[in-house]
């Protein structure tokens, strides 16, 4: 059996044949456990079953019964709180016990390049706190800081240059670009191996195939996400509000792989109010504040909102009506401090898979 490296272990995946019962398919299975640095006490290992059909992935959830998550809401007056800044903070801490421990046994140290063209205030920010959090797991960093008009030849051998860098395992490019570069060449252009933001065609399409590999970061934080509400997610109907190639497309991919029923709603979509308040679970990600009524949202649903969008008065916001919403959900992520935090600490998981994945060759 091919070895599989750790952060895949971590990954909240349960592959099994799509054709007939377990009982019906033989196949060897394997029981694979985190590095010390990645277990958390009272947590299970993942389990993965290898068959000779092609694979079905099943979210395996946090150990709490349907009957208990149940209960747990019954006489709740409002949604619990899923704190993507405590959870990041875990993940943080995780991925650097696990650098210490490569270390330890004299690999080398992850390593993420990560590019930025021109001078948007915004992606600073971004690209900032990406630094930042590398540098507080141990992770070596390799900052390019380009100029607005640095033509799409000159990026791209760039790009090269650190595809065959052994001691760069992740390349981030910042997106938005300016507009006389082609984002999708410069994507394309990236080691799919490397392609630590998960948009490369390879590993969109490996996760389409139910065969991940590098996972785009946002989707694979709201999975996260969802796996510490304890909630079963398999059976559930999830609408996910919003179609672009970062999230609303690879985040169906997962739900679907956990066995949800998917509706992708967008701009021509024909009566959103009825498509959300059939939901149990909705994941907004539109960009526009505030565009999911509050009660449209379904009792006990669950809430996964990554929009971010200040409004003319100053005040942040998301793609739903937090407070109305808040009163009808059982679980739901703040904007700020839910879904965001999350992309950054799977850009480091994500890095860190890489190196691994470097290390199997």
């Amino acid at each position: 059996m091919p070895r599989i490296p750790a952060t895949l272990a971590a990954m909240p995946w349960k592959r099994h044949s799509d054709e007939g019962t377990e009982a019906a398919n033989h196949r060897s299975e394997a029981i694979i456990r985190r590095p010390p640095g990645l277990v958390n006490a009272g947590r299970p290992a993942y389990k993965w079953s290898f068959g000779s059909s092609r694979a079905r992935i099943r979210a395996v959830p946090h150990p709490v019964s349907a009957g208990s998550f149940k209960q747990r809401f019954k006489h709740s007056m409002s949604a619990n709180i899923l704190d993507g800044k405590v959870l990041a903070k875990e993940i943080r801490g995780q991925v650097r016990d696990a650098v210490k421990c490569r270390l330890d046994e004299g690999l080398s140290r992850p390593g993420l390049a990560v590019l930025i063209v021109g001078s948007d205030a915004a992606s600073r920010v971004y690209v900032r706190n990406k630094r930042k959090a590398c540098e507080e797991v141990g992770f070596k960093s390799s900052s390019h800081d380009l100029d607005s008009d640095i033509s799409q030849a000159t990026l791209l051998s760039l790009i090269d240059d650190l595809n065959n860098d052994t001691s760069i395992h992740g390349i981030l490019v910042q997106l938005p670009l300016p507009a006389h570069i082609d984002e999708e060449a410069v994507i394309e252009r990236i080691n799919p191996d490397k392609d630590v933001d998960g948009f490369h065609p390879y590993n969109v399409g490996r996760l389409v195939l139910r065969l991940p590999r590098l996972r785009s970061c946002t989707p694979r934080g709201i999975m996260t996400l969802l796996a510490r509400t304890g909630a079963v997610l398999e059976g559930m109907d999830a609408v996910i509000v919003g179609q672009s190639n970062i999230v609303g497309r690879p985040v169906a991919m997962e739900l679907l792989a956990a066995r949800c029923t998917i509706t992708i709603c967008h701009t021509r979509t024909r009566d959103l109010a009825a498509k959300v308040r059939a939901a149990d679970l909705v994941i907004a990600s539109a960009g526009r504040p505030e565009l999911v009524r509050g009660d449209w949202i379904k009792e006990g649903a669950i809430v996964i909102d990554v929009g971010i969008n200040r409004r003319d008065d100053g005040r942040l916001v998301g793609d739903v009506e937090f407070d109305v919403a808040r009163e009808r959900a059982s679980w739901i992520t703040p904007v700020p401090g839910g879904v965001g935090p999350m992309t950054v600490a799977t850009l480091l998981q994500n890095t860190l898979q890489a190196a691994e994945m470097a290390d199997a060759l």
